[in-house]
């Protein structure tokens, strides 16, 4: 039994509840914090008796990412509540997200009275038909015997297999109802995730290694699925062991040391002029065997599917197969990627890879020189000492007092590609959490708050856009209550970016929506009691942001940035509309 069993506090006898029955079980999980605003009310009332913190949101949708984030970081799979209706419903984005990144989250969903379902009753509503798309795994739980079969039955779901969201569904009165005796005494633990881990079958995995061992132009691309599977040590040991060049994804960011000789970079669609690997382009197009690990070969990833090259062999490692050949066909690896890069380090030290380590040189030559030209181009195109601010200057200067153990967290859209390019992975498994399994806006903020929870040692970083920072505003004074000190660098243009210079490039013009009116971010963290600092000129900013680092407390830099200001996005390149 583990040891975190021992801090829970048992009620005997008629004192105990269905919500005490329920608060063990989350325990028993390893559970320490649950987010929630105050629903189930009877389960938040007697979560203190067993060591659980109430992480209390301002919103539904930013609890939802706060839990996400929390997943990412910790390994544990979180939890979030929420009522029936319309608070339920508030949940979905957050889920649809974590489905799509494959990120583990249990939600616990309170319904009407078991006497009062399908009556209309108060703000009811047919939960398991909401969560439908959204979720691997939604049941509805009726008698309060069953609580800790349910309560087992949804971490194993959202921890198992592809990781994914679970939602538990549980009627208000349940909380209340009286258990038997005997109830709630199982010892198993399920909140850690990967649950179960299981290799790729041998066999491929030595056919893997000969395909990499006899290639000419081999190459790794890295996403998202290295960081659930916790398997960066792994990918860096297979990196030096065989001489392989590694390339992420914008989620597996982090997975390698970027400092590395054999590491590119992020690829996707974000390669254009300014891009880190935009000179490095041929290593992905050249390459004769292309290694796929967690990656989902999503539209952003692969260029719309025009950067991996038509005449490569490729391995893909998943753990879910479904997403194996489902464009590119590939030799099936599926497993956990942890255990099934050891495996293949391992058949690759049977094979002769004097061949790879005598290319090594030239490779590591390539990849310095491509990184040389990136360097020069953004010397040469960004004008780094202009106000407004330029984001490429605030990316250098954050750049330069990262620390390996630095969290760096990003909104959807442009922040996301900001933080891909410029920044600089400074070990293998550094954490850069972005919101890339739909990429909505309003992620931010509650991402830092939740990447704070669980790591509350580690300094946060985030950067968000002036249009999605507006989404999430309130919860400003969620970290003030909490006490989670993160720093919030909004990048304030006065514009909804992507949009308007997507609509520029494809209709030459842009909607009325695209032009935010002026605020200063800066006076609304200070009306929520944080620190605020707004920053007009470029050379304001790294002292700023040593100050937020340095801080007791939760600090938003609101930067004026240059609208015309966007990322090395491949459909921007060049074009002339965007010269406005």
């Amino acid at each position: 039994m583990d040891t975190h069993l021992a801090a829970a506090k048992p009620v005997e006898g008629s004192n105990r509840t269905g919500a005490h029955v329920f608060a063990a079980a989350l325990k028993r999980h390893g559970v320490e914090m649950i987010f929630g605003q105050s629903i189930p009310s009877a389960l938040f009332l007697v979560a203190p008796e067993f060591g659980i913190r109430q992480i209390g949101y301002r919103t539904e949708n930013a609890g939802t990412a706060m839990a996400d984030a929390y997943a990412r970081v910790s390994h544990k799979v979180p939890v979030v509540t929420a009522q029936n209706g319309p608070a339920a419903t508030l949940l979905v984005a957050g889920l649809a997200e974590a489905l799509k990144a494959s990120v583990p989250i249990v939600a616990i969903v309170q319904d009407v009275h078991r006497k009062q379902t399908d009556k209309n009753a108060f703000q009811e509503l047919d939960h398991l038909e909401l969560f439908r798309g959204c979720a691997k795994w939604i049941k509805r739980v009726s008698e309060v015997e069953r609580i800790d079969d349910y309560v087992d039955m949804a971490f194993t779901a959202a921890a198992s297999g592809r990781p994914g969201p679970a939602v538990l569904i549980a009627p208000i009165d349940l909380f209340n109802d009286v258990p038997a005796p005997g109830t709630g005494e199982r010892v198993a633990s399920l909140g850690r995730f990967p649950l179960d881990r299981v290799a790729a079958d041998p066999a491929r995995v030595r056919e893997a290694a000969a395909l990499l061992a006899a290639a000419k132009a081999p190459l790794v691309i890295a996403g998202g699925g290295i960081h659930l599977s916790d398997a960066a040590a792994e990918l860096a040991a297979l990196q030096d062991r065989a001489s392989l060049p590694v390339a992420t994804t914008a989620m597996g960011k982090g997975a390698v040391d970027e400092r590395h000789p054999l590491s590119l970079g992020p690829v996707g669609y974000f390669m254009g002029t300014g891009g880190r690997t935009r000179h490095l382009r041929p290593m992905v197009e050249d390459a004769d065997v292309i290694l796929l690990i967690g990656n989902r070969t999503n539209q952003n990833g692969t260029d719309s599917w025009s950067l991996y090259p038509k005449t490569a062999r490729f391995i893909h490692l998943d753990v879910d197969g479904q997403e194996i050949g489902r464009n590119y066909e590939a030799l099936r690896l599926v497993g956990d990627a942890k255990l099934t890069l050891a495996a293949l380090a391992e058949a690759l030290e049977g094979e002769d890879l004097s061949a790879r380590h005598a290319a090594r040189p030239k490779v590591e030559k390539q990849i310095a020189a491509g990184l040389a030209a990136w360097k020069d181009d953004v010397a040469r195109a960004i004008p780094m000492d202009a106000a407004p601010v330029r984001p490429e200057r605030l990316m250098r200067d954050l750049d330069s007092v990262l620390t390996p153990e630095t969290i760096v967290v990003a909104d959807a859209s442009y922040s996301s590609i900001w933080v891909a390019n410029y920044l600089t992975s400074r070990k293998p498994g550094m954490r850069f959490v972005t919101p890339r399994g739909l990429a909505g806006l309003g992620w931010g903020l509650p991402f830092a708050l939740g990447a704070k929870c669980a790591r509350p040692d580690a300094p946060v970083f985030a950067l968000v856009g002036d249009g999605g920072f507006a989404h999430v505003w309130s919860e400003l004074e969620t970290a003030r209550r909490m006490g989670l000190n993160v720093v919030v660098a909004v990048l304030n243009n006065q514009i909804l970016g992507y949009q308007k210079h997507a609509e520029k490039v494809l209709f030459n013009d842009y909607s009325d929506v695209c032009d935010f009116a002026a605020v200063d971010h800066a006076a609304i963290a200070r009306a929520c009691g944080c620190a605020g600092e707004r920053i007009e000129t470029p050379d304001a900013f790294l002292p700023a942001l040593q100050r937020a680092l340095a801080a007791g407390t939760t600090t938003v830099l609101d930067i004026v940035t240059e609208q015309r200001a966007h990322p090395p996005v491949t459909m921007f390149e060049g074009n002339a509309r965007l010269n406005y």
